[in-house]
C-alpha cells in the first residue's frame, strides 16, 4: 500500500464541465491544494450510459490519477457515485470521495419531511439519494426526477435560449407538484441553472451538494493529516475531446487560463 503524501494533488472527474462546480467550492476552502481535473467530454452525458460503460470509463480515469500520484480523487459526478462506487472503492490506495454518499448524511439532517432530487436517469434509477438519506433518516420522503435535457443545455451553453428556459420551467413545475421543502441539484451540471430555476421558485429551496461536499472533503483530509501546508501547488486540466468547447462552457463557473490538454483513453 502506498503512503499518501499531503502535498500530492487531488483528482476530480466528471463527464464534462459540471464537475468544475465541485472543484470551485473545494478550491475556495482549500486554496493551497494542487488539483488535476479530468472531463470525459467524449462520453458526456454519463446519465444515459450503462453500468459497464461507466466502469470502463472510470477505471481508465482512476488509473490515470493513480499514475499522477494523487492522494485523493473526487467523484464529482453524481451518476458514477450512484452506480459504480461500491464496485470500485476497494481497488485504490488513494482516498476516494463519491458525492452522493458523502452528502447523504448531511442531507438527512435537514429539518424537513419532503426532499426533491433533480438528477440524471442513471442516478434516479439507482435510488442512491433516497437510499443514502433514508439510511440516516427514514422520515424524509425523497422524490427523484430525471431531467433529460439539462446536461445538454449546460454543455452547449444554451442557458439564455428561450426554448431551453421553457424546458427547465416545465421540469421544475412537475417537481413542485410533490410539494418539496428543498430540492437537491443532483448533477454537477445543474447548479449552472440556478439563476433560471430561482426565477420560478425561491432560490433558497435549491441545494447545491458541492457546498457540503467540499466541506466534507476538507474535514476528512484534515483528520487524516493530508492537507497541503506548503506554498507549492498547481492545477492541470484534461478532457477526452473538444478542449476549446470545454474552455468556453467552463466560463460560467471557472476561469480556465488555457485550453485543457486532450487525453483520450483507448481500451
Amino acid at each position: 500500500m502506498n503512503i499518501l503524501k499531503s502535498d500530492a494533488p487531488i483528482g476530480f472527474f466528471d463527464s464534462g464541465v459540471g464537475g468544475l462546480t465541485v472543484l470551485n467550492k473545494v478550491k475556495k476552502i482549500m486554496p493551497n491544494e494542487s488539483f488535476i481535473f479530468y472531463g470525459d467530454t467524449l462520453h458526456v452525458p454519463y446519465g444515459d450510459k450503462t453500468k459497464e460503460q461507466l466502469l470502463e470509463y472510470s477505471k481508465n480515469i482512476l488509473k490515470f490519477f493513480e499514475q499522477k500520484g494523487c492522494k485523493a480523487v473526487v467523484m464529482a459526478c453524481n451518476t458514477t457515485s450512484s452506480v459504480i462506487y461500491d464496485d470500485i472503492k476497494i481497488y485504490y490506495d488513494f482516498k476516494l470521495y463519491p458525492v452522493v454518499q458523502s452528502v447523504g448524511k448531511i442531507l438527512s439532517q435537514l429539518p424537513i419531511k419532503r426532499l426533491g432530487v433533480f438528477a440524471t436517469k442513471a442516478t434516479i434509477n439507482s435510488g442512491a439519494y433516497e437510499k443514502e438519506v433514508n439510511k440516516y433518516n427514514k422520515d424524509i420522503k425523497v422524490f427523484g426526477q430525471y431531467c433529460p435535457s439539462w446536461v445538454r443545455i449546460v454543455e452547449n451553453d444554451l442557458t439564455k435560449d428561450l426554448g431551453s428556459i421553457a424546458i427547465i420551467e416545465k421540469d421544475l413545475q412537475k417537481m413542485l407538484t410533490n410539494n418539496p421543502e428543498k430540492i437537491v441539484l443532483g448533477c454537477t451540471h445543474y447548479p449552472y441553472l440556478l439563476n433560471i430555476l430561482s426565477v420560478f421558485a425561491p432560490k433558497d429551496m435549491f441545494i447545491d451538494p458541492a457546498v457540503p461536499f467540499a466541506q466534507y472533503i476538507k474535514d476528512d483530509l484534515t483528520q487524516n493529516n493530508l492537507i497541503n501546508n506548503s506554498s507549492c501547488h498547481f492545477e492541470e486540466f484534461y478532457v477526452s475531446s473538444a478542449p476549446e468547447k470545454f474552455k468556453q462552457a467552463a466560463k460560467m463557473f471557472y476561469n480556465l487560463k488555457q485550453n485543457p490538454k486532450l487525453l483520450t483513453f483507448y481500451t
